[in-house]
């Protein structure tokens, strides 16, 4: 299935958010998990994190081997970060994603969102059965952008 699909979760049909249901995500968010982000320049990861911390966010990058990410402390895992982040945004490989919907939800954040190019049919299930909102296959760089800059 391709990230337009629904879905049939335990919860319900999930289906892709409209601009509308995007807009108040990103509106009411104050803190951004960015799990596999990267200290490396080149990365889509790292331009990512820094459009978040510019636009006002606290951003939480986590990666197991980075320490430091643009003067931000960076967390091995979503298990050790510091409180609940409103959204995990993750830049894994698809088949990672859910696993990592299952760490999302032991930290109690709101919304799963699988950047652009990311999509899994069991990473919806997971996440949006267990009550989060659930973006995929979108740049929250990109929608931030588009829909609040």
């Amino acid at each position: 299935m391709s990230s337009s699909t629904p879905i049939e979760t335990d919860r319900g049909t999930w289906t892709p958010p409209d601009d509308e249901a995007l807009t108040r995500v990103m509106r009411d968010a104050t803190t951004i998990a960015v799990v596999g982000a990267s200290g490396d320049p080149s990365r889509p990861s790292h331009g990512v994190t820094a459009y978040l911390i510019n636009a006002g966010y606290t951003v939480w990058p986590v990666h197991p081997k980075e320490t430091e990410i643009l003067g931000v402390p960076v967390f091995a895992s979503l298990a050790e970060l510091p409180g609940t982040p409103d959204i995990v945004d993750v830049f894994r490989k698809a088949d990672a994603l859910p696993g990592v919907a299952e760490q999302a939800i032991g930290t109690g954040a709101s919304v799963f969102w699988a950047q652009l190019g990311l999509h899994s049919d069991d990473a919806v299930r997971i996440a949006h059965g267990a009550g989060l909102e659930v973006v995929t296959d979108r740049c929250i760089k990109v929608e931030h952008a588009r829909l609040l800059g």
